[in-house]
């Protein structure tokens, strides 16, 4: 048999699209010639399959090989197609039985000595592989992750004998498996432990109950960053599916998966020096950014000011769609971004602006300059903006009452959010405009109320969609079916940088 077929997968963003392997011996001198459009991790690859098919005490075909990666355009990079390759061309020669190798799919790379190395973005080829009926043999290293996706038949090597012998009958691998008791239980900051600021612990539990961004602003040290701690806990438990796409990106990140918290709700906290690509993602070879490893999860940008601008902006597109698409000369990628934002910053440089204490001097030019560095798209795209106020001495000592646990605003949370799978199938924070006209509804007096309010405080017709969907999670919090004017009016006073400055450079 001179022609022979292995089956793969390839990475692009968080997809895994098949590759077949395809092995052709011809007469002529022994070399090795990969097409496909290989990377230069992949064409090097004949070096290292060739010595770990000899130190592995077989015999290495004695002919010239031609190996075709396809489909032809679909860039191919890294050393994850050694094992299908080493396996494709002892195929051909007649040393592993061809049946066997075309029911499975193999990534890996391989020492020179024949041993299995890990990859990364196993678990996207495994969940893969699973829909496409075939079992999976990947090295050892990888055999946990792969084990998450349910459903596949993925086995576990260490060698390239084991695999040989696997694919001819003579010894089966063993079978991946998970580590359940290695999983982390999530412990989560309590939100007892915040004092006072009870109006910014209403606006956390409103964007934990509807997924909507937040903004906070307020002076050092009034406890903006400590709020944001706390949100994780207030959400629920995130489902299999949605832990299984957040696993898959940590997965291709490069930045590996950590399998112990796999099950936990992602909480991303860049610094402010990040750069776009970081944020977002990219690269020659795109990798994804913090606002996708965020997915399902929090991502809290404090110093939100001190943000580049046009940084911040990237963040637009993505707070609408849940998607970010990285587009490259060699090709695109689409990576899944549906997060949750928390911002924080302080009211101008100084960060006293509107302090009863009267400490800031700051000029109404300088404070319009400095919140002139945020958008108005982007701060039409924050649902609930909100002044953090400076504690009273008082709030600060040891016997002050302190105020509800996480424990009891979560019960609250996962009720409303229970309201709205079962009326909408999604949280608020993500209604359509036909969904908000249908679940949104005011009286004719609220309709009023909320007309005044566009045209006082020059609302977009994004903000004022906003504030409906803010307003229908405060009456789900409260088990209302209809929203009320008291809880129109409140949804309406989280809009607080529409308001514009005092002259006193206050708010």
């Amino acid at each position: 048999m001179s022609l022979a077929l292995a089956h793969s997968r390839a990475r692009t963003g968080v997809h895994a699209p098949p590759v077949r392997v395809e092995v052709y011996l011809s007469p002529g001198l022994p070399i090795i010639q990969i097409v496909g459009l290989p990377e230069a991790a992949v064409r090097e690859s004949r070096d290292r399959v060739r010595a770990a098919i000899q130190c592995s005490q077989l015999d290495m075909p004695n002919r010239r090989m031609i190996i075709n990666l396809a489909p032809a355009d679909l860039p191919k990079e890294g050393g994850r197609f050694d094992l299908p390759i080493a396996l494709a061309l002892l195929a051909a020669s007649g040393d592993v039985n061809v049946e066997a190798l075309g029911r499975c799919e193999l990534l890996g790379e391989l020492a020179l000595t024949g041993e299995l190395r890990m990859v990364d973005g196993v678990l996207p080829a495994a969940l893969a592989a699973a829909r496409a009926g075939r079992a999976l043999i990947v090295p050892a290293g990888n055999g946990e992750e792969a084990a998450l996706a349910s459903g596949a038949q993925t086995y576990v090597a260490r060698t390239l004998l084991e695999v040989v012998a696997h694919l001819n009958g003579q010894k089966s691998l063993p079978l991946a498996q998970t580590n359940p008791a290695a999983w982390l239980t999530p412990a989560y900051p309590d939100l007892a432990e915040v004092r006072g600021q009870f109006q910014a612990r209403r606006a956390l539990e409103i964007a934990a109950a509807g997924a909507h961004h937040l903004l906070l602003i307020g002076p050092p040290g009034c406890g903006k960053t400590l709020l944001a701690s706390r949100l994780p806990g207030l959400l629920p438990e995130p489902s299999e599916a949605e832990a299984l796409e957040s696993a898959a990106i940590a997965s291709v990140s490069g930045r590996g998966l950590d399998l112990a918290r796999w099950r936990v709700r992602g909480f991303r906290s860049p610094h402010h020096t990040a750069s776009g690509v970081a944020l977002v993602g990219g690269g020659a070879e795109p990798r994804p950014g913090e606002i996708s490893l965020a997915h399902h999860g929090v991502l809290f940008l404090d110093e939100l000011s001190q943000w580049s601008r046009r940084t911040l902006d990237v963040l637009r597109e993505p707070m609408e769609s849940g998607v970010i698409t990285i587009s490259r000369a060699a090709g695109t990628a689409e990576f899944p971004a549906q997060f949750q934002l928390v911002a924080a910053m302080n009211p101008c440089p100084c960060g006293w602006a509107g302090d009863p204490s009267g400490r800031c001097r700051c000029a109404l030019d300088v404070v319009q300059r400095y919140r002139g560095r945020l958008s108005g798209p982007l701060l039409d795209r924050i649902d609930l903006q909100l002044n953090v106020p400076r504690l009273a001495a008082h709030e600060m000592r040891a016997d002050a009452p302190r105020g509800e646990s996480t424990a009891s605003v979560r019960a609250r949370v996962l009720a409303a959010r229970d309201r709205q799978q079962q009326r909408n199938g999604t949280t608020n924070a993500r209604l359509s405009q036909a969904q908000v006209e249908r679940h949104c509804r005011l009286s004719a007096d609220d309709q009023n109320l909320l007309e005044r309010a566009m045209e006082v405080l020059q609302l977009t017709a994004r903000a004022t969609q906003r504030i409906l969907r803010v307003a229908r999670t405060i009456a789900d919090l409260e088990d209302s079916a209809a929203i009320t004017t008291t809880q129109l009016t409140e949804a309406i006073g989280y809009r607080q940088l529409d308001r514009g400055l005092s002259p006193t450079g206050g708010d």
